[in-house]
Formats: structure tokens, C-alpha cells, sequence
């Protein structure tokens, strides 16, 4: 029975690394036929920096960003959300970067269906943000997942041991449920984070602590209400937002918008990145630990 299950996890990992493969040299095939420059801005003079899905990493944003902010013939920054939100500290690196180029030149913030919790506290960065009237933001809280598997693997009769060099290394345990004392110390952790949101979107809104304190729980509101209650600059479209970024740059004429081009990865680096995506995957004591999220 134990061979048994052991060939069929070698199966599965053969299987993904497979796939992994067949991924790398289908997206090394297709992106040999781009000739469009790597890492640079083509001609314009506006440029779109997007943010699409949930905020994991802020290496590719801040990348652009700071592109924008160093090449003088971009004269403004049209920043596209479209995210529910992520993790925290990637949110507030990219906030920061925001705030970089729009201490140099007018970033627009244009919100499409959904720019909520980390996506929002990006936002507040920018010099104005527009809201579609249905675009779903707000959302302003911090949230902490945590999965555990007690019952699971005592009905399973799987034993696990944790050693552990000080009381609380290994604070929200997968095998077991919290103590009340563990609870209390994330739960401050929590707070604390959500007191940095808090005092974010009040400074850059310039907002009275008290309200924000008052629509700091998590809630959701439209466009129109986010407008009402101060959150947003704006209603519009992308195209609105354009025209507002031309406008705050002194552009004359119509502004022309240009995408930065992350460098293209070869068929070994994505061969070799997808792997190691997978084994992070298979690591369950990292991706049982529990991540704070706007």
C-alpha cells in the first residue's frame, strides 16, 4: 500500500515538472516572434503601468514605475487596477513607488471592476484616482488565513512533531489549534496593520481620522460611493483617466500611451522558474504559515 501511494506522488511530480517543461518552451516559442524592446518604454508619453489580480510580489510593478519615473520623455503615469488586493508588504513597496514618480510628475489612478483593499491602498498614492461609478473599492482591513489540520491527521493517524527554540516559533501550528495567548498576539499584529491602513488613506486623503475610522471595517462601496465619501477623486472611464493625466502634464494634443515591456525570460529561466514555483508548492510548513492580506 505505502509503494503503492509512493509511485503515485512520483507520478504527479513527474507530471507537473512535465507540464512545467512543455510551458517554458511554448512561452520561449511564442515570445521569439516579438521584436518590440525589452525593459524600455517605447515612444510616447504617458505611461500604463497595470496592476491586474491578486498583489503577490511587487518586483515587475516597481520596475515600471521607476522606468517611468527616470525616462524624461514620459510625462506622466497612468496607473490601470483591476485587483481585489494581496499581501501587505508588496502593497506598501509599490504604494511607495507610487509616491516616488508622483513627487516628479502626475500619476492618475484608474480603477476598472474591482480595486479594492491593497489595490485601493496603492491608489492612494497617486496624484488622482478615477473611478468607474460601478467599480467595486474600498475594502479597507487586513485579513490572516490560517488552515488547520488537527482532526485531519489524528483521523489519519499521521503523527507530527515541532522542536522549537522559543514559545512562540511555531505560532498558528498546522497540527493543532491555537491557544487563546496566540490568538491575542496575531490578533495584535492584525491591528497594528490595519492601523497603518488606516493612517495611510487618512494622510494621502486627508481624511478626518474618525471617518476614516468609521469606513475602515472592511467594507466594499460602488464608484459613486467611494466619490461621496471622499475615497476617490473622480468617476470615469481608462479613457477619462487619460485625458486627466494630459491634462496635469501639460500635454498638448492628445497624450500617447505607451507599456513597459518586462524582458523576456529564456527557455531555461522559465523552465527552471516554474519549477521552483512547484516545489514552493509542494512545501507545505511555508504555505501552511499564515500571510497578512489587504
Amino acid at each position: 500500500m505505502k509503494r503503492k501511494s509512493l509511485w503515485l506522488v512520483l507520478f504527479f511530480v513527474v507530471l507537473f515538472v512535465g507540464a512545467a517543461f512543455l510551458f517554458g518552451l511554448c512561452a520561449s516559442f511564442f515570445s521569439n516572434f516579438s521584436d518590440e524592446p525589452n525593459n524600455v518604454f517605447s515612444r510616447g508619453n504617458v505611461a500604463l503601468v497595470l496592476i491586474e489580480g491578486e498583489i503577490l510580489d511587487s518586483q515587475d510593478v516597481i520596475d515600471a514605475l521607476q522606468e517611468a519615473r527616470k525616462e524624461n520623455h514620459i510625462k506622466g503615469v497612468l496607473l490601470r487596477l483591476n485587483s481585489p488586493g494581496g499581501a501587505v508588504a508588496p502593497s506598501q513597496e509599490i504604494l511607495h513607488e507610487v509616491e516616488r514618480v508622483a513627487a516628479k510628475k502626475p500619476v492618475v489612478a484608474s480603477m476598472g471592476s474591482l480595486a479594492a483593499s491593497g489595490a485601493y491602498y496603492i491608489a492612494v498614492g497617486a496624484t488622482k484616482i478615477v473611478a468607474n461609478p460601478g467599480t467595486v473599492t474600498g475594502s479597507i482591513g487586513v485579513r490572516m488565513d490560517h488552515v488547520e489540520f488537527g482532526g485531519l491527521l489524528k483521523w489519519a493517524r499521521i503523527g507530527h512533531e515541532t522542536l522549537k527554540s522559543g514559545k512562540y516559533k511555531d505560532l498558528a501550528p498546522l497540527d493543532r489549534p491555537m491557544t487563546e495567548e496566540e490568538r491575542k498576539i496575531l490578533q495584535d499584529v492584525l491591528a497594528d496593520i490595519h492601523a497603518q491602513f488606516k493612517e495611510d488613506v487618512a494622510t494621502r486623503r486627508k481624511l478626518d481620522k474618525r471617518k476614516v475610522d468609521e469606513l475602515a471595517d472592511g467594507r466594499i462601496f460602488t464608484g459613486r460611493q467611494a466619490l461621496e465619501l471622499g475615497l476617490v477623486d473622480e468617476l470615469g472611464s481608462f479613457s477619462d483617466a487619460l485625458i486627466l493625466v494630459g491634462k496635469l502634464a501639460g500635454i498638448e494634443g492628445e497624450p500617447k500611451l505607451v507599456t513597459f515591456e518586462k524582458s523576456k525570460l529564456k527557455f531555461l529561466e522559465r523552465f527552471f522558474e516554474s519549477v521552483d514555483l512547484l516545489t514552493k508548492a509542494f512545501h507545505s510548513e511555508e504555505s501552511s504559515k499564515p500571510v497578512l492580506r489587504y
